[in-house]
């Protein structure tokens, strides 16, 4: 009810509200309540079309009235949308949202009915979020009251002091927040909320609702968690001081940054950083996996059933289905129609050609030639490799290897399908020093983003026994080499580049399970398996 309240104050401020929700009588209730907005609200579906969003000829309407006739563009009119299904929205369209976004006077409540998340662009730009996840209609008796809540523009000319505007970036930080846009919905929903109150300036009460409404959610680490390593910090004010609102230079009330902090604390359901964590991992690894991504068009690749659908975004008609089911329809339809036409088509009758193409895989290959590697497995991890490189070629994936040792970690060779070049290379490699970890991801991250720049879907296998001792700086550190490796690993994960890390030790490492949770990788601790036991389990993996 907050949310709606404060949407309508100003809606340019927040922009719109990241509802998550499934089909029920909760988000029924709200739909219902989105009709008192001033100008009501325009719902879309993410298979929507160019023509619906920026207006275009409807040709079924033209067929049907037999002179032209054109449909209006929703984004070429100022108002709020409902994104159903939010959380399958196509890249391509939540780029056109998140333009229309940055234009005045437009809002969007994006419905998220999944566990994937919204696209990124979408999630940056909405600056409120629900969940009405296991709320019952029972649990909103107030919004059935007819004329219970107010939905309308308010003048929120409240003065919101440059202090205060500083505490909730700290906040923000503090919090793990990196988008800039974060802190600015909060001060606009400080701003909304004093102006609900009848405030005309911002005080520590909205700060609170703003920290709440508009930063909460964005968390990526909790207080403590960011606290942790402060071990010098001073000890917090007595709590009787802490709970006195301080005058701020412009006069108005502020409250202390770490009971703006406690305030998302106490807002927040104990697993919900985990929650979040969880479906952004999701919707990352979405974008891969361990064989070449699929990509459903119609252009090219494997031929599928057309389907229903509308001539929108370049969609191709399928003429011979198209005809198949309009032909049932024949007989009626000519009774019916004033013109007596001799073939009638009507757009329920469209069908869409479709196909389906899986671009090229390059599975990349992080080897750990170290002296701990070269004592323990080295040998089984080459010979793995080498099984897993015949049945690549025979799948004509791309292969690259990439080698760490001593200090450094090396490309021994770029994407190829060269199975003779590749066994070459890797019977060549000599093992011993130190385990750079952290280098060999990087080589392996700096090319898996090389080659998504060209199209290919990459894969990360890791084979390592885990014991990382070199830091990125060459410094022989193991507390700091972990650090680093843990690092590099959360941003291949940032990535979505699919990982598989293969623990080659003698025994299952911790650190080497940590980092493949860093990762978002699966982690697979083969002790005493040989080559081809090696070899089968990563197939394996890779096609799960």
């Amino acid at each position: 009810m907050l949310a709606l309240r404060l949407f309508a104050a100003d809606p340019d401020a927040v922009k719109g509200i990241w509802v998550r929700a499934r089909q029920g009588p909760a988000r029924d209730a709200l739909l219902r309540l989105l009709g008192c907005l001033p100008g009501g609200y325009r719902k879309i579906h993410p298979g929507v079309g160019d023509e619906v969003l920026y207006g275009a000829v409807d040709l079924a309407a033209t067929l049907e009235a037999g002179s032209l006739r054109k449909s209006a563009g929703v984004l070429l009119t100022p108002g709020v949308l409902v994104l159903a299904m939010a959380e399958r929205c196509a890249p391509d369209l939540s780029g056109k949202l998140a333009s229309a976004l940055d234009q005045p006077g437009n809002g969007l409540i994006a419905l998220d009915e999944g566990d994937e998340g919204l696209p990124p662009c979408l999630d940056d730009r909405l600056g409120l979020f629900v969940d009405l996840e296991g709320i019952a209609l029972a649990d909103l008796p107030s919004m059935e009251v007819e004329g219970e809540i107010s939905l309308a523009p308010l003048d929120v000319g409240a003065a919101v002091s440059g202090e205060a505007i500083a505490d909730l970036v700290r906040v923000a930080s503090e919090l793990g927040i990196e988008s800039l846009r974060a802190p600015l919905f909060a001060v606009g929903v400080a701003k909304s909320h004093a102006a609900m109150e009848g405030r005309s300036e911002v005080s520590g009460e909205d700060l609170v609702v703003a920290v709440e409404m508009a930063l909460a959610h964005r968390a990526t680490q909790a207080y403590h968690e960011a606290e942790e390593d402060d071990k010098d910090a001073p000890p917090p004010p007595p709590q009787d001081d802490a709970l006195e609102p301080c005058e701020d230079e412009a006069g108005g009330n502020a409250l202390p940054q770490e009971l703006l902090l406690e305030a998302v604390q106490a807002s927040l359901p104990k697993d919900i950083l985990d929650r979040l964590k969880a479906s952004r991992a999701a919707r990352t690894m979405k974008t891969s996996s361990g064989s070449g991504m699929a990509r459903k068009g119609n252009r090219r690749g494997r031929p599928l059933p057309s389907r229903p659908g509308s001539l929108s975004g370049g969609a191709r008609l399928d003429l011979v289905a198209t005809l198949r089911a309009a032909v049932p329809w024949q007989r009626l339809r000519a009774s019916l129609s004033p013109r007596g036409q001799a073939l009638s088509i009507r757009a329920q009758d469209f069908r869409i050609k479709r196909y389906e193409s899986k671009s090229d895989r390059v599975l990349i290959f992080a080897v750990d030639a170290s002296g701990s590697a070269a004592l323990a497995r080295l040998a089984e991890a080459k010979g793995a490799v080498e099984l897993l490189l015949a049945q690549a070629y025979a799948r004509r994936d791309h292969v690259a290897l990439v080698a760490f040792r001593g200090q450094e970690a090396e490309i021994l060779l770029p994407p190829t399908r060269s199975l003779v070049q590749t066994k070459r290379r890797l019977a060549g490699l000599p093992g011993g020093g130190g385990t750079p970890l952290a280098a060999g991801l990087v080589a392996a991250r700096d090319l898996a983003v090389l080659e998504q720049g060209r199209g290919m879907s990459p894969s990360v296998v890791l084979l390592t026994d885990g014991r990382a001792n070199i830091a990125m700086d060459g410094g022989a550190d193991r507390a700091r080499a972990r650090h680093d490796a843990e690092t590099i690993a959360r941003q291949i994960a940032a990535r979505g580049v699919y990982a598989l890390v293969v623990d080659t030790g003698a025994r299952p490492h911790r650190d080497l399970e940590a980092l493949a949770r860093c990762m978002s990788a699966t982690y697979l601790p083969l002790p005493r398996a040989d080559s081809e036991r090696l070899s089968a389990s990563v197939t394996a993996a890779l096609a799960a």
